[in-house]
């Protein structure tokens, strides 16, 4: 799958936003036998899923179209955070990305609904909701905001490793998780009586490390790949969320393109979203075992009071927005 060297130090600034925007409208004007250089963003280490999906869809799209369309996959936001890429893509520099569904709340409030506590029971639940009618209008109103959402990524489910063993909410009272920056997280952790801490995963080693930390909320993937169990060895599978990304394009550079090109990509993303699905169904095994043979101790807990703090959290925005409501119904039924 293609690699390329780290690119992100010249978009931060206004100059390397106005030449990326130039290139941008540049390419738009090449002749249509020239391979066209496309970035796709992500902000998950090389070794986690979402990075295997992107690199498959950079593949099979240059398969797809004869070498015209290359994509570079940036990860572990060398493109810049999450807010700054979507401005990018918005401005038609950066043509693919996969947000969180959590970063992209900010833009479109029912994607909150994806976080809900104790809504799905693994990660095949998860995928099955992705093809539900709410699900599918929340990619659609992403237009809204410079996107074209074209299908869903999914990590692991999202569990505590800790510093000391967690078998009750009791034993987060007070305690520092770092979790995603989002108000369905901190309200989560808050029923929970622990004190979310936002930070990037590059940051999290060190906090744990330094006891600046007493606990992340985290995915198997997340898990395996830096290693965290090696500064915090408890691992309770809390099982309490599910973690998706939404696969997206530029709007700008969408409309631009023929149907013939939008189809293609349609494709290639449908077959890459349905083989992530299987990997990140196959990850939460072979993780697993990866963190217990490296010494990772599996906490025996009690599940039923972390369910009933989950219960107030999503009567909270199954109440605040229709949407959400029509999700979570709809994610019951299946």
């Amino acid at each position: 799958m293609p690699t390329r060297p780290p690119c992100g130090a010249g978009l931060k600034t206004l100059p390397g936003l106005a030449a990326a925007t130039a290139a941008a409208l540049a390419l738009t004007a090449a002749p249509a036998a020239r391979a066209q250089a496309l970035e796709l963003a992500h902000i998950t280490p090389p070794t986690h899923v979402w990075h295997q999906v992107s690199e498959k869809i950079a593949t099979d799209l240059e398969q797809a179209t004869g070498g015209k369309m290359k994509i570079a996959v940036s990860p572990l936001q060398k493109l810049d955070n999450e807010a700054q890429v979507l401005n990018l893509m918005q401005a038609g520099a950066v043509q693919f990305a996969v947000f969180t569904v959590g970063g992209l709340a900010n833009r479109e409030e029912s994607l909150l609904g994806w976080s809900l506590p104790y809504v799905f029971k693994d990660v095949a639940h998860a995928a099955r909701a992705a093809d539900t009618p709410a699900a599918r209008e929340m990619l659609k109103r992403l237009d809204a905001s410079g996107l074209v959402g074209l299908g869903y990524t999914f990590a692991g489910m999202r569990h505590v490793l800790s510093l000391n063993p967690v078998t009750t909410p009791e034993d987060l009272a007070g305690k520092k998780i770092r979790a995603f920056p989002s108000p369905v997280y901190n309200d989560w952790w808050l029923a929970n009586g622990a004190a979310p801490t936002a930070m990037p995963l590059s940051e999290v080693a060190p906090s744990l490390t330094t006891q600046l930390l007493d606990a992340v909320d985290i995915d198997l993937d997340a898990l395996v790949g830096p290693k965290f169990y090696q500064q915090a060895p408890h691992l309770t599978l809390t099982n309490h969320m599910a973690f998706p990304g939404v696969i997206a394009v530029s709007k700008k550079g969408w409309d631009a393109r023929t149907d013939a090109e939008r189809e293609q990509i349609r494709k290639v993303v449908a077959d890459a979203e349905t083989w992530g699905v299987q990997a990140a169904i196959d990850a939460e095994t072979s993780n697993l075992k990866k963190a217990q043979a490296d010494g990772t101790k599996v906490v025996t807990f009690d599940v039923k009071p972390f369910q009933a703090a989950a219960a107030p959290v999503r009567d909270k925005y199954v109440a605040k927005n229709p949407l959400i409501a029509d999700f979570y119904e709809q994610a019951q039924g299946l």
